[in-house]
Parts: C-alpha cells; structure tokens; sequence
C-alpha cells in the first residue's frame, strides 16, 4: 500500500510542476520572451494547453468573470497541495 501511495504523490508532483511550467510559460509568451512561431515552443505549449485545457475549462466554468485575470491554474495548483496534504496527513489510515 505504500507503494501505490508514493506513486500517487509522485503523480501529483508532477501535476504540479506541469502546471508551473504552463503558468511560466504564459508569462514568457505574453511578455514575448519566447515566441509561438518557433516550433518546439509552439509545441511544448501546445502540449501543455491539451493537458491542462480540459482542467482549466471545468474551474473556469466555476469560477466568476474576472475580466483577463486567470485564476484557473492557481485553483487547480491549490487544489493539487491539499490533496498532497489530505493524503499525508491519512498516510496512516492505510
């Protein structure tokens, strides 16, 4: 059991760095450090849209109208830390 428990923080590691790596990327893209017509950033954040955009639609179909101000990845970053910590804090339930 303690294995399937490390894999799944393992998995949740990942979803955390996956969604930093998105929100840095979209600050360098929008302050044009980085350009989308260059064909591997074009298709790092290409990937990157298909693996969170499902994610980021439903929080966005939750969340207000914020008027350009994404919240979308910091609810689902958040959301990513409390179920790394509900599963720490349970680890001995198991």
């Amino acid at each position: 059991m303690t294995s399937l428990l490390q894999i799944l923080l393992l998995i949740l590691q990942v979803a955390q760095f996956i969604i930093i790596a998105h929100v840095i990327m979209s600050w360098l893209i929008n302050f044009q450090v980085l350009n989308l017509r260059q064909p591997l950033v074009y298709q790092i954040w290409n990937g990157l849209e298909r693996l969170l955009g499902p994610v980021y639609d439903r929080i966005r179909s939750v969340l207000p109208n914020l008027a350009g101000l994404d919240l979308a990845p910091l609810v689902a970053l958040l959301a990513v830390y409390a179920l790394r910590i509900v599963i720490m804090n349970n680890v001995y339930s198991f």
